[in-house]
C-alpha cells in the first residue's frame, strides 16, 4: 500500500471512530429556528421559492436533507461527510504547504497527516459537526479548503483550468454557504508568500489570484443588492460602536485561541460580554496578537512552515468581526477552519517524535487516541437539550440565554421545581429578558412553554401509573 493512500485510510478511519457518536446528538438551540421550523428548507421547492436568498448553498442542503426522509441520521451522515471531506482537502494542502516551506525532509514526512488529524479529531470541532446549524462552517471550509488545493494544483502546473476556473468557482460557492470566505484571496497570497521555491512578487501573485478577487466584487455587490443582508448590516452596526467592537473582537479572539487547549473549557454558548472599555487585559491579548503577527510577517521567508501556521490560524478567525459587531462575539465553530494553523505547527513539532519511533511514536498515537475519546464525549454532550444546556451553565453561568434555555429544557421534562430556579436565575441575570418572563408565567400557570411542550400534571399530584 502507498503511503499517500495508507495515509488517507488512516485518517477516513479516525474521523469515523471519533465522530461515530455524533449520530446521537439531537436538534439544539438554533437548529430549531433555522432547520426545523424553518418553511424555506422544509423542501426543495420551498428553498427554490424563497430564493434569492442568502446562504442558499447552505440552505438547499438542509432541504435536501428534509427531503430525503432520513431524519436525524441524514444530517449527521452529510455533516460527517463534509468534515471528513475538509480533512482529506487539508492533507492534501498541508503536503503541499511542506514541499514550499522546505518541511518536506524526513524529520517532518509525518506533519501533513498529524496535522490533518488534529484537525480532524479537536473535540472543539464539535460545534461544526455535531450540532447541526454549524455546519455553515464545516460547509463553507470545505469549499474554502477545495478552492486552495485547486488554485495550488493548477499553480504547480498540472492544469490551469483548476487556478483560473474551478477555484474561483469554488470561492464562490463557498461564499454561499458562509461568508467568512472572504478571506480566501488573501490566503492564496500567504501560500504565495511562503513558496520558497520562487520569489515572491506581488504583481504576479495578485494577477494569480485576479479571478478570485473578481468573485469576491461580484459577491460584494449581490450582498449589497439584498435587502435582508442590508438590514443584517444596519442591525450589526447599531449593536456598539466602532471602538468598543474593535475591543470586543480582540476579547472573542483571544478566547477563541484558549479553546484551542482548553478541552475541558468547550462550551457552545459562552455569552461573552462586550468590552465597552481600554483594559488591562484587552491591552494584553491586543500587544500578544500584534507581537504573534508582527514575528510571522517577519519569518515568512526564513522560516515560513511556522509562519503559515500563524498567520493561517489568524486570517480564518472570525474576519468580517473587525468591522460588523455581532450579537454574540464569539462561538466555537468560527474556528473550524483557523483550527488548520496550530494543528499544522503542532504536526510538524511532533513529526520528528513519530520518526523517531519506539515510545515517542507511541506517545503521539496515545494523544491522538486521547483527542478522540475527547471528541467522541464531547459529541454525547449534543444527545440531550437537558445535558446540553446544564453543561453551557456550568462553564458559563453568567449567561441569561443559557439559564432560560435550560429552564425551557427541564419544563419539557416536567421537571417544574428546577425548571423555574432556572428561569429565575435566568431574570436575575437579565431583568430584561422577556422570553424568560413569559416562559415563567406560562411555567406557573401549568400551561406547555410552546407547541412541542408537554401540559405537565400540576404540582403534588400523583405520577401517572
Amino acid at each position: 500500500m502507498g503511503e499517500r493512500r495508507r495515509d488517507v485510510l488512516v485518517l477516513l478511519a479516525a474521523v469515523a471512530a471519533a465522530w461515530a457518536t455524533s449520530f446521537a446528538g439531537t436538534f439544539q438551540f438554533d437548529d430549531w429556528n433555522v432547520i426545523v421550523n424553518e418553511p424555506r428548507v422544509a423542501s426543495l421547492a420551498a428553498w427554490w421559492g424563497s430564493m434569492p436568498g442568502i446562504r442558499p448553498l447552505l440552505k438547499l442542503s438542509f432541504a435536501a436533507n428534509r427531503g430525503s426522509g432520513l431524519g436525524l441520521a441524514g444530517f449527521h451522515a452529510v455533516n460527517l461527510a463534509v468534515h471528513a471531506g475538509s480533512a482529506l482537502l487539508l492533507l492534501s494542502l498541508l503536503r503541499r504547504v511542506a514541499s514550499r516551506t522546505g518541511a518536506a525532509d524526513l524529520r517532518h514526512r509525518a506533519a501533513p497527516l498529524l496535522g490533518a488529524l488534529l484537525f480532524a479529531l479537536h473535540p472543539v470541532q464539535a460545534e461544526s459537526v455535531t450540532y447541526l446549524s454549524g455546519r455553515s462552517a464545516s460547509l463553507a471550509g470545505m469549499l474554502a479548503l477545495a478552492s486552495v488545493v485547486a488554485w495550488l494544483a493548477g499553480r504547480d502546473g498540472e492544469r490551469r483550468w483548476l487556478s483560473l476556473a474551478l477555484s474561483p468557482l469554488l470561492l464562490a460557492a463557498s461564499l454561499a454557504a458562509k461568508e467568512t470566505a472572504v478571506v480566501l484571496p488573501a490566503a492564496l497570497l500567504l501560500l504565495d508568500a511562503v513558496d520558497l521555491r520562487r520569489p515572491f512578487r506581488w504583481r504576479a501573485s495578485l494577477t494569480a489570484t485576479a479571478p478570485h478577487w473578481a468573485v469576491l466584487a461580484g459577491a460584494a455587490a449581490a450582498f449589497a443588492a439584498s435587502p435582508t443582508y442590508r438590514r443584517m448590516l444596519a442591525t450589526s452596526a447599531a449593536l456598539r460602536p466602532p471602538w468598543e467592537n474593535l475591543l470586543t473582537h480582540l476579547d472573542a479572539l483571544a478566547w477563541l485561541a484558549g479553546q484551542v487547549v482548553r478541552l475541558d473549557r468547550l462550551v457552545a454558548d459562552p455569552a461573552l460580554p462586550a468590552v465597552e472599555g481600554w483594559t488591562a487585559a484587552v491591552a494584553v491579548e491586543a500587544a500578544l496578537l500584534l507581537a504573534a503577527l508582527a514575528w510571522a510577517l517577519f519569518s515568512l521567508r526564513r522560516r515560513p512552515a511556522l509562519a503559515f501556521g500563524v498567520l493561517w490560524f489568524l486570517l480564518w478567525l472570525p474576519p468580517t468581526g473587525w468591522w460588523l459587531p455581532r450579537p454574540d462575539p464569539a462561538s466555537e465553530r468560527q474556528l473550524y477552519l483557523s483550527l488548520a494553523g496550530p494543528a499544522w505547527i503542532a504536526g510538524l513539532w511532533l513529526s520528528p517524535w513519530v520518526a523517531a519511533g519506539g515510545v515517542r511514536r507511541a506517545a503521539v498515537a496515545l494523544l491522538a487516541i486521547a483527542l478522540g475519546v475527547a471528541t467522541a464525549a464531547r459529541s454525547l454532550v449534543y444527545a440531550d437539550e437537558v445535558r446540553f444546556w446544564e453543561d453551557v451553565v456550568r462553564k458559563a453561568p453568567h449567561g441569561a440565554r443559557a439559564h432560560g434555555n435550560l429552564g425551557f429544557a427541564l419544563a419539557a421534562r416536567c421537571r417544574i421545581p428546577e425548571a423555574e430556579a432556572s428561569l429565575l436565575r435566568a431574570l436575575e441575570l437579565d431583568p430584561g429578558y422577556v422570553r424568560a418572563a413569559v416562559n415563567l408565567r406560562l411555567l406557573r400557570e401549568g400551561a406547555p412553554l410552546g407547541p412541542r411542550e408537554p401540559r405537565c400534571p400540576p404540582p403534588g399530584s400523583p405520577p401517572p401509573r
